[in-house]
């Protein structure tokens, strides 16, 4: 996340080992991985990444095309805070914002970006709905990219084939990107991080519905990342966590090859049976007839979705979409709890007794009442912490979280109201 660093040691990596350098063990790989899965240095830039699904408001129950999608993303003007706009592979539009000094900062540039983006998809005729999961339509990949293409291919073939396409074409979140912060402090970070998760699920759950149907969880989107390979998906952690580049090493090593840059045939070849890096970099496993290189190795390393994954800086992926309403306080919280050293240290010991309650948090959100008492802890220790721009929003996020509400309520009245497809229509429109 501090950009200097970053490219500085990425460089230091690229000129001391080519990318096309053979791996001969995966005791070689893991060093590799350890070494440079996170950067020393001081925390305070904050990154943040939104996604919303695309809707067609005139009919809800339909998915907009890539060309739609993409005809509007060509036109568009330059960003003011220069975010990357992408398309997920179900249709769903990503803004990908510069790091930023703070969480305040980044949360207005992302704002502004935001208002850009929904102003040039509502002269298309469309909309962009901030819900961790689609609730109405079917999962349905659009983006024809072939990295996506195989994703698909590998989970059909997978026992996760049915949660794989969910998770790939029905799911959105909102991701916070921090500085690793000093190598002394990597643990502490690493496990605050995880130990928030349960917490800030059920503060930020957002998708009580899948398919047409409530799930009877208040985040299905973690549901379903929850039915995913656990080697693949599951928390990084090990027993101790006192070495988060070892953690990682050990987890990306036994995950299985997802795809691999195939120069004798289709660029990315989807894998169909279960080969893990370790083997294949062991030469136990044959893949295209070679062994892996650094660059397969680090691609293996973008196929794998931990909630908090080490790329140089940490990357939070447990929250889901949410609405202007909520996102930037909920945001803001989490940057608050990782990178205020006081705020952290009353933070861990608010969430202890949670710190691993995954499930209920996505199932039960704030009804569980630990899960409402750490959250409640955790709201008014960030909202300390807030600058005057956030104080209303922070206020309302502690009323919400008083009364054991998360976003997917308001979402869950309305559809009770005036029906599901009534109110994507209205959400897609700008609506609640």
């Amino acid at each position: 996340m501090t950009l200097a660093a970053i490219t500085a040691a990425a460089s230091q990596l690229d000129a001391a080992r080519p990318v096309d350098s053979v791996l001969t063990s995966s005791e070689e790989a893991a060093q590799y991985i350890a070494d440079g899965c996170l950067i020393d240095g001081p925390p305070g830039r904050v990154g943040l990444e939104m996604e919303a699904h695309c809707v067609d408001p005139a009919d809800p129950c339909r998915r907009p095309s890539w060309d739609e999608i993409t005809g509007v993303i060509d036109q568009l003007p330059p960003m003011p805070g220069r975010s990357v706009v992408t398309v997920e592979p179900g249709g769903a539009v990503e803004l990908s914002g510069r790091p930023e000094d703070g969480g305040a900062a980044a949360i207005e540039a992302m704002s502004n970006d935001q208002g850009v983006l929904r102003k040039a998809f509502a002269g298309a005729g469309l909309g962009l709905v901030y819900l961790g999961a689609d609730p109405l339509r079917e999962p349905k990949r659009v983006n024809p990219g072939a990295r996506y293409r195989a994703m698909e291919e590998f989970f059909a073939a997978s026992d996760s084939a049915e949660a794989g396409a969910a998770m790939m074409t029905s799911t959105a979140a909102v991701q916070v990107n921090l500085d690793a912060g000093p190598q002394a402090g990597w643990a502490d970070r690493v496990r605050l991080a995880h130990a928030l998760g349960p917490t800030m699920i059920a503060i930020a759950a957002n998708s009580p519905m899948l398919g047409g149907e409530f799930s009877g969880w208040v985040s299905t989107r973690q549901w379903v990342w929850g039915q995913m390979d656990s080697a693949r998906c599951g928390p990084i952690l090990g027993a101790s966590g006192d070495d988060p580049g070892t953690d990682w090493a050990r987890y990306a090593l036994k995950a299985p090859v997802m795809m691999v840059h195939n120069p004798q045939g289709p660029d990315l070849q989807a894998l169909t049976h279960y080969v893990s890096f370790a083997d294949w970099a062991d030469g136990s496993a044959q893949l295209c007839d070679r062994r892996p290189t650094l660059a397969d190795l680090d691609y293996h390393l973008t196929t794998l979705f931990p909630p908090v994954r080490p790329r140089q800086w940490l990357e939070i992926r447990y929250l889901d979409s949410a609405p202007d309403a909520y996102w930037p306080a909920i945001a803001f919280t989490l940057v608050a709890l990782l990178d205020d050293p006081v705020a952290a240290e009353a933070a861990a010991a608010a969430v202890e007794p949670v710190a691993t309650a995954w499930d209920n948090a996505a199932r039960l959100g704030l009804s569980d009442r630990r899960l409402h008492e750490a959250a409640t802890s955790c709201v008014a220790i960030a909202a300390a912490k807030a600058p005057p721009e956030l104080t209303g929003a922070m206020e309302r996020l502690i009323g919400s979280v008083e009364r054991g509400r998360c976003p997917g309520d308001d979402f869950s009245d309305q559809v009770i109201d005036q029906g599901i497809a009534a109110t994507v229509s209205q959400l897609a429109q700008g609506g609640l």
